[in-house]
This record gives C-alpha cells, structure tokens and sequence, in this order.
C-alpha cells in the first residue's frame, strides 16, 4: 500500500471512529455544535443517522483502499456529506449557540479539503 493510501485509510478510520461515537454518543458530541437541543431524544435521532453515514461510508472507502480499489468516488461522497453538513449549519445558525457555524465551517471544510486534496492524489 503506497503511502497516499495509507494516510487515506487511517483518516477514514478516524471517520469510521467519528461515526461510531456519534451513534454511541451523540450528546456528547453534539452539545457544542447544538446546544442544549442535543440533549432532547427527537435531535439524537438524526445525529445517530449522520453517525452512521459518517460510519458506513468511510468504512466502504476502507474496504475499497485495502482492496486497491478508486477511492475517488467514496472521497466524494465524503466532500458531498461535509459540504452538506455546513450548509444545513449555516441555515439554521440563528438558532446554534455561538460559534458554532464557524467551528462547523471549520471542521466540515477541513474535512472536505482534506479528502479533496486526498482524492487528487490517490488514485494516480
């Protein structure tokens, strides 16, 4: 495995990780982001289903990456999910504690310009 593939999959096993807590423990990892709101049940619900999208595809993107397979599509869908998950932030920022929509920004466009920047290498 070339070393691009390497720092690939142990970024999306941080991804998988991510994923897994958030469906584990998604107050905890949701309350700067929401506020309070992450502590009501019908908020947790959608954050355990953006676990899971967050678990099942890096985990697709892992399996591809040990068996040599493109990983440019999974990085894609990856970027896809960090944009929207900006996005959907930015909306409804009136409502977010402080900060929150720059640290999403932060994170959520970190994230998708580190997979950008691994999908223009991985798969040449």
């Amino acid at each position: 495995m070339s070393l691009t593939r390497a720092t690939t999959s142990a970024i999306l096993l941080l991804r998988v990780s991510y994923g897994l807590a958030l469906i584990a423990a998604p107050r905890r990892l949701a309350l700067r982001w929401l506020g309070e709101s992450a502590n009501d049940a019908p908020v947790q619900i959608p954050l355990r289903g953006l676990g899971t999208r967050e678990a099942v595809l890096h985990t697709g993107a892992l399996i591809a990456a040990r068996k040599g397979a493109a990983l440019r599509p999974w990085l894609a869908a990856s970027i896809a999910g960090d944009l929207t998950d900006v996005i959907a932030t930015a909306a409804g920022r009136r409502r977010l504690p402080p900060g929150s929509p720059l640290a999403t920004l932060a994170v959520g466009g970190g994230s998708a310009l580190v997979a950008l920047l691994l999908a223009g290498a991985v798969d040449e």
